[in-house]
């Protein structure tokens, strides 16, 4: 029975999309919140924990620095927003830090950015689906063993919907992400209320001080604490700049509306941050290493094993899964940007049938999962690596951004102005909003620093020693292209360069029969010196070859039957000795043409049953300058109606069962 690619492909994938529907695809700004804003909202959920997670070794007592630091880092999100708001604006066709970048500081800091962006979106998947998986196995610990599974059945079911295609993706992303924000709001609300006594609630629980310090440090080793800390609270920062990457994803006006999505995704993501971490220092809650999470300690405490309880941990369990769309969302965009600009493998440009870069979506998804495999779904593992690279992201967009208000501040009012990649005009603001992005720039920039420093020997070093590699693959790919256009250039052709074609066609064959008589017929079209070549490796191979070539003497008029006796069973080295040895002696420094049969079976599966004969002669064959290579199929139908008689008179074919 064969197998219908296609038709499995239109129920998996759906039909295709023409590229005129390209803008009803687009999205709208309620689903757009839940594709692009899962990740930075859904850190919520780990975000405060991974701050507890370092200052715990002082005891229970210095958790109280969490709120702090928490304030901190939501000081930074707003910065680092608001600089984002400018790059949407001002570069309303996407591409977030890399473009700006590119168009301002250079092609080096924009691939560093573009790089750092990558293994961020990366670690993004990886670090999304495990913490989903914890956060399932906090409510039912007896799935703990099978986290691994759980996470890479996530990781394919999100590609899946994500090649459906991106409105349809915002369209299931949307439930989980909304019912999160509001379980994890109303349980805020609710602790509130409780903390300050309304509605007569009863108080808050607070608990004692259960864990001791295991460390005592004072002086610099303090503060380099209270800094991993705060490194630690970063990861709240990953995925702001996913909205600027997909700018054209939204719907007219795509900037506006994007910087509308921006500031939503920024209010909600820092109101949950915020308020977790208040009602938590507030009730003394301890991080349990491998346990209840931090969210599910403070759902549980404020409205006990009820329906809310299971409300948060069940959508926080999917938007962490989902929080994963945010990578799929952009690692496949900002691969098309490089792609187009010759820095990644062009066909990470193309879209698939349903408008997406699905080729970019399926390398992230593999990629992720070889990380989750590595890491055992623990996220906690993965945290040192998150959030450097979007650190680094963070600092050259804003160092880009602060260079283009610099530009906007030349320009008299009225005046406009073209760069690479955005029209500038004069802005009356143009001063102060040239301020933040510098501060911002050197914020975050001392942030990764930090980042590196503090985490470099729980893993960061990988990150570290992988954007660089990452840029260095850039430019080798670069040079490549660069390499092909100047050898296809037409500007200095001239038509004396070009070879001549040789007046011969070298057909191999290993028997005669159907499959080799259509390429003999195809060859003696081409050329009046077809070559009919076949390697015996026993005499009666050379004797059954002669008597079935004469059966058709119509067919094989005018065609040279060269059998080669070999001793060896290895019948490819004499077939490609003798194209070498036409090509240099006889026709040298011309082109010969070398057709090639092939049988072609209509089951995919029945492939396998051949001994690939074809394709290894190929690809030996094409690494000779002056050969062309034509395949002449023949198809074998699936289901073959059986004639028992024909089948015991007729003479064996070919022994190997393949065309060559």
């Amino acid at each position: 029975m064969a197998i219908d690619i296609p038709e499995i492909k239109r129920v998996l994938i759906g039909k295709p999309f023409p590229t005129s529907q390209e803008i009803h695809e687009r999205l709208d700004k309620v689903r757009a919140l839940a594709v692009f804003a899962s990740d930075p909202i859904s850190s919520n959920a780990y975000a405060t924990e991974a701050i507890m997670s370092v200052i715990i070794v002082l005891g229970s007592g210095a958790l109280r620095l969490t709120l702090p630091l928490a304030i901190g880092v939501a000081a930074l999100v707003l910065m680092v927003v608001f600089s984002y708001i400018q790059t949407i604006l001002h570069y309303p066709d996407g591409g977030g830090a890399y473009t700006v970048a590119k168009d301002n500081l250079g092609t080096l800091p924009s691939l560093l950015a573009g790089g750092a962006l990558l293994t961020d979106y990366i670690l993004t998947v990886s670090v999304s689906v495990s913490a989903g998986v914890r956060a399932l196995t906090s409510a039912v610990p007896e799935v703990f063993e099978y986290r691994v599974a759980i996470a890479l059945l996530a990781i394919v079911l999100i590609t899946w919907v994500n090649l459906r295609g991106v409105r349809e993706s915002g369209t299931i992303f949307a439930l989980p992400t909304y019912a999160f924000v509001g379980g994890v709001l109303l349980t805020i609300g609710i602790g509130m209320a409780r903390y300050m006594g309304l509605f007569g609630m009863t108080p808050l629980p607070s608990f004692e001080e259960t864990v001791p310090a295991t460390t005592s440090l004072v002086g610099f080793a303090y503060i380099w604490l209270l800094l991993r800390a705060f490194a630690g609270g970063c990861t709240a920062l990953t995925g702001i700049e996913a909205i600027s990457n997909g700018v054209k994803a939204f719907k007219p006006p795509e900037s506006h509306n994007a910087a509308k999505t921006m500031v939503a995704m920024g209010a909600i993501a820092m109101s949950l941050f915020i308020g977790i971490t208040f009602l938590s220092t507030r009730m003394h809650l301890v991080p349990v290493e491998h346990g209840e999470s931090i969210l599910s300690q403070m759902t549980r405490q404020i409205t006990g094993d009820g329906i809310l309880y299971y409300w948060v941990q069940i959508f926080t369990a999917l938007i962490l899964f989902l929080a994963a769309n945010t990578g799929y969302q952009d690692f496949p965009r900002l691969s098309s940007f490089l792609a187009k600009d010759g820095f990644m493998p062009r066909w990470m440009q193309n879209r698939g049938d349903r408008l997406v870069y699905s080729s970019g979506i399926v390398v992230l998804a593999v990629i992720s999962s070889i990380i989750v495999i590595a890491f055992h779904a623990d996220e906690i593992a993965m945290l040192p690596l998150y959030a450097l690279g979007v650190m680094l992201s963070f600092t050259l967009s804003q160092a880009g951004m602060s260079r283009l208000m610099g530009k906007v501040g030349r320009l008299k009012p009225g005046e406009t102005a073209y760069t690479e990649n955005t029209q500038i005009h004069y802005e009356r603001t143009w001063r102060w909003k040239q301020a933040l992005n510098v501060v911002g720039s050197i914020t975050t920039g001392v942030v990764f620093i930090i980042l590196v420093a503090t985490k470099f020997v729980d893993g960061a070093w990988l990150v570290a020693l992988a954007i660089p590699l990452l840029v260095a693959m850039f430019n080798v790919i670069h040079k490549h292209y660069q390499k092909v256009a100047h050898t296809l250039s037409t500007e200095d052709f001239s038509e004396d360069e070009l070879v001549d074609v040789a007046n011969v066609a070298i057909v191999p064959i290993a028997d005669v029969h159907r499959g080799t008589l259509r390429a003999l017929q195809y060859a003696k079209l081409l050329s009046t010196d077809v070559r009919a070549v076949c390697v015996a490796t026993t005499p009666e191979i050379h004797e059954r070859i002669e008597r079935r070539w004469a059966r058709f003497p119509k067919l094989t008029a005018g065609i040279e039957l060269v059998i080669i006796d070999y001793d060896y069973r290895d019948v490819l080295t004499p077939l490609v000795d003798y194209v070498d040895r036409v090509n240099r002696l006889e026709f040298d420094e011309q082109l010969v043409t070398i057709v090639i049969p092939e049988f072609v079976p209509e089951d995919v599966l029945a492939q396998v049953l051949h001994n690939q004969t074809a394709n290894i002669l190929r690809r030996e064959l094409r690494n000779r300058e002056d050969v062309i290579i034509i395949d002449v199929p023949y198809h074998i139908p699936a289901v073959v109606e059986s004639n028992e008689a024909k089948a015991e008179a007729a003479e064996p074919e070919a022994a190997e069962g393949e065309a060559v």
